[in-house]
């Protein structure tokens, strides 16, 4: 891969997995060209939702978030390429489901303001502490396609 690839967290949340939209959600970003460096299913506890979430504590709607992130199992999944933070929060399209715009993951899924699917680091500094939260090191992967010459531009400016 030329040029820097970056690392973001994914989450399909628990909405997403009991409506059976792991799969498609996963191929989504696998034919863009985004690499899965880790994946894994997890059920997210109280106390890994307050951390994950705690921006969000003065919030109303803190309490019914963590109840929804932690009603379910969750796939978490470390995506990697150049611009993977941008690249997969465009992918996932505006926050509520009612918002999103036709071709985005949200878009094409969701109508709910609550359940809305998916979760995405907003920034690098976001992606690292996120992708720490829900994976350990050695679970995380990195490696090269074959037809990446085919993915990004030559100059490394994708």
């Amino acid at each position: 891969m030329k040029g820097h690839p970056e690392r973001t967290l994914v989450l399909v949340k628990p909405d997403g997995v009991q409506r059976h939209l792991v799969g498609r959600v996963l191929a989504r970003f696998e034919e863009k060209g985004l690499r899965i460096a880790g994946l894994k299913m997890t059920w997210v506890t109280r106390a890994l939702a307050e951390t994950h979430y705690g921006a969000h504590k003065a919030k109303p709607f803190f309490p019914s978030l963590l109840k929804f992130v932690t009603s379910g199992p969750t796939v978490a999944i470390v995506l990697e390429g150049i611009k993977a933070i941008e690249i997969a929060r465009k992918m996932m399209g505006a926050t509520f489901g009612s918002k999103a715009e036709p071709g985005t993951i949200r878009g094409d899924f969701g109508i709910s303001n609550s359940f809305n699917l998916v979760h995405g680091s907003d920034s690098p500094e976001a992606a690292r502490r996120e992708i720490e939260l829900f994976f350990e090191p050695e679970e995380i992967h990195s490696y090269t396609f074959g037809d990446e010459d085919w993915i990004y531009d030559p100059e490394g400016e994708s």
